[in-house]
């Protein structure tokens, strides 16, 4: 029994080892949150697989196994960096979104570029008029706006409806939103390949998914065939929804600064 009274003997716990039992209990949660519904969680089974064969050659004596799995286990780091690569992005980025990082986030957007914006979407979803607009939210989009056309001008709606204007050189591409200025039109995003959306989605749609999948950015799509306008953030797409509903998405979303003087798209309305 003394075997028995050592097991039971153990130290007291103190309340760094609940905090360190708390943290890692958290971080583990994430780390399942993130790789669900992915391929990630076939990959992590075999390596739950292998883990246990290792541990069982041990106990069996396997001495070959052990060996093979001991020299494969360095490669497999590598490996996993390879074919998960878009998942380890995202894993950082979904950490860099806690609270903490937040008191270092650039100036909000301003209730008239959110305007604009939307004034934007409503009119080109009336003429059929396909478009993508991305807003920059905490993580920078300075790699798709390096790949497009350099614009850094105000939002406006006249810029934005040139810029999607049927046979604009602008037209095939993304336009990047900083703040309140326009940073590139013409930007190539990268293609969602998740299999659970619909095959009725098209190339924008998909290049919006796919942006925001791996990037906190918020996309406002407009489709061609349909005239329907789309909400898509944290890889979940929004379809069909009303200008008043976008506005009061993008404001939930990226937050609002007051303004002095009446957006350039109420102006407009106005005078109309």
């Amino acid at each position: 029994m003394t075997w028995l009274t050592d097991a039971l003997q153990r130290p007291a716990i103190a309340w760094w080892d609940l905090l360190d039992i708390a943290l890692v209990s958290i971080l583990v949660y994430q780390l399942l949150l993130l790789i669900r519904g992915t391929r990630a969680v076939q990959m992590a089974l075999s390596g739950g697989f292998i883990l246990g064969l290792f541990f069982l050659s041990q106990w069996l004596e396997l001495e070959t196994v052990n060996w093979v799995i001991r020299n494969l286990a360095g490669y497999v780091v590598f490996a996993i960096i390879v074919l998960f690569q878009a998942d380890i992005r995202r894993a950082l980025a979904h950490f860099g979104r806690a609270p903490f990082f937040r008191y270092f986030t650039r100036e909000q957007s301003t209730d008239e570029t959110l305007e604009e914006v939307v004034v934007t979407a409503a009119n080109l979803a009336a003429r059929k008029t396909g478009a993508i607009i991305v807003l920059e939210r905490e993580i920078g989009l300075r790699n798709y706006i390096e790949g497009g056309i350099p614009l850094d001008a105000m939002v406006t709606y006249d810029l934005l409806a040139s810029i999607f204007q049927p046979g604009s050189p602008l037209h095939d591409g993304a336009a990047i939103i900083q703040g309140d200025r326009v940073a590139a039109a013409a930007c190539f995003l990268p293609l969602s390949v998740n299999p659970n959306f619909s095959r009725e989605l098209g190339t924008r749609h998909r290049a919006a998914i796919g942006l925001t999948e791996e990037n906190d950015a918020v996309a406002v799509v407009v489709s061609e065939e349909t005239g329907s306008i789309s909400l898509v953030r944290d890889g979940r797409i929004e379809r069909g929804i009303s200008p008043d509903a976008l506005r009061t998405g993008l404001r939930s979303l990226l937050g609002s600064r007051s303004r002095l003087r009446p957006s350039r798209a109420e102006s407009r309305s106005s005078l109309a």
